[in-house]
């Protein structure tokens, strides 16, 4: 089959899932910008179209899927449910988003690094572009860490509101995303657990591991 120009090009949420995906399987530093065209029946010069560099597009991808698990958390912390509950429905989320989107999940855990890295040996010839890219790898990083503020308040608030034991909240919030996370690698689609079942032991792990005493 003929490789689309990028006047026929996919839509960008495509090529974003198909990099994902790619990134998942082949990692960052083989990944090419070749094969994600590939995966999406593109010409590479029709992806560099859309993204100037691999970097660019490691960004964008980390960037939609922070954006995607955000929306809905912030949903959640609004809601008028106890802070038990609240934690409850964001495990639920944050498992289910990472099961039913392993190679998005994935990339959130593996592809940290060569973010931090991209750039390095002056790979942009300095200047605006570059500055570009710092400005919003930078945003990136700020937006993860407000992510995680997310969990870590809810888990302050059950703990003020007497639900939840006293704990190192810093310390908890990252062993439970922590945990979440590894669950992108090694669950897989018809294995012994659903996503929903996976979520629903970590649900009530964390739950029982927090609860106040009587």
């Amino acid at each position: 089959m003929a490789r689309k120009p990028a006047a026929q090009s996919v839509d960008r949420e495509d090529i974003l899932w198909a990099a994902a995906e790619v990134l998942r399987r082949k990692g960052y530093d083989v990944t090419t910008m070749k094969d994600i065209a590939a995966e999406v029946n593109l010409t590479a010069a029709s992806l560099y179209h859309h993204f100037p560099n691999k970097d660019f597009l490691l960004l964008n991808v980390l960037e939609f899927g922070i954006g995607l698990v955000i929306e809905k958390l912030e949903e959640i912390t609004a809601s008028e449910m106890s802070h038990a509950e609240k934690l409850a429905a964001m495990i639920r989320f944050h498992v289910g988003a990472i099961t039913g989107n392993v190679a998005m999940g994935t990339a959130m855990i593996f592809e940290i690094r060569p973010l931090l890295n991209a750039g390095a040996g002056n790979r942009y010839g300095g200047g605006k572009f570059f500055e570009e890219f710092a400005e919003r790898r930078d945003r990136f990083f700020a937006r993860r860490d407000y992510f995680e503020g997310l969990f870590r308040n809810v888990l302050l608030g059950g703990i003020c509101a007497g639900e939840f034991r006293q704990v190192d909240a810093p310390t908890v919030t990252r062993a439970i995303l922590g945990a979440h996370n590894w669950v992108g690698v090694w669950y897989r689609d018809g294995g012994r657990l659903s996503g929903e079942e996976v979520a629903d032991v970590m649900v009530d792990t964390w739950l029982a591991a927090l609860r106040a005493s009587d």
